[in-house]
């Protein structure tokens, strides 16, 4: 198998599992995003995320990091109100952590040539930390993502070690790196759709030219052949 009938076989794949993130479907603010992408031929979504802003406890003492000891004690895709993350805070029994996660898609790229296509949009739109990775199967994929984050931790073994000028100042500061982040969304939208057209453009330039000039000589041809049988024209006389 070609490595175009195999990228087709791992969209086709791609796109009939079933969601197992938390949420189980595609973020509002980033929905015209992946659709964008996933309508081109030379990319797919294997995984994303708008930004969040999130309040998670930590069941382990363990030093290590294991996402089953997690519990997410509160979670927005949006700004956050000071009041929700006092009252989800007062909830915990464990170690609480503060977390802002900017935006992260992860796509995969039918060639290099696209894959440097995205990478440029992204790190353009203040998505410096994105990045290709190159599988043993030839599997290309382009991580769109930013160092923009924030995690800051406020409680432990269920005590608040923080009072609510500094969870007040804090979540403004999530906040103003949401509005930011979405601000990069909107740009990486606009520079994607924009380059996707401009690197069709060529091609369908090419495409009208080739037809303007097969409609010329079709034309000529046709003049050329009437012209053999046609008679000289004879001078008009007036009676």
């Amino acid at each position: 198998m070609d490595h175009e009938n195999a990228f087709n076989q791992w969209k086709k794949r791609c796109f009939s599992k079933v969601d197992i993130s938390k949420k189980g479907s595609i973020d509002d603010d980033i929905y015209h995003i992946v659709s964008l992408i996933n309508v081109s031929s030379n990319y797919f979504t294997t995984s994303s995320c708008s930004g969040r802003i999130i309040l998670v406890e930590g069941l382990s003492e363990s030093s290590k990091v294991q996402k089953q000891n997690i519990s997410w004690l509160f979670v927005s895709h949006q700004k956050c109100k000071e009041e929700d993350v006092v009252l989800a805070l007062q909830k915990a029994s464990g170690s609480a952590v503060l977390k802002f996660e900017p935006f992260v898609l992860h796509v995969q790229c039918k060639d290099i040539g696209s894959a440097r296509l995205l990478h440029s949009v992204a790190v353009s739109s203040g998505f410096r930390n994105s990045g290709v990775s190159i599988g043993k199967r030839g599997k290309i994929i382009m991580a769109v993502r930013s160092t923009h984050c924030l995690e800051v931790p406020l409680g432990h073994k269920g005590e608040i070690l923080v009072n609510e000028n500094y969870i007040h100042f804090l979540v403004q500061i999530a906040n103003q790196k949401m509005a930011e982040n979405l601000n990069r969304i909107k740009r990486f939208y606009d520079g994607l759709q924009a380059a996707l057209q401009a690197d069709e453009s060529p091609c369908v330039a090419k495409d009208k030219h080739q037809n303007k000039k097969r409609c010329l000589e079709s034309a000529a041809e046709k003049d050329k052949r009437l012209s053999y049988g046609r008679k000289p024209n004879s001078p008009k006389q007036v009676k």
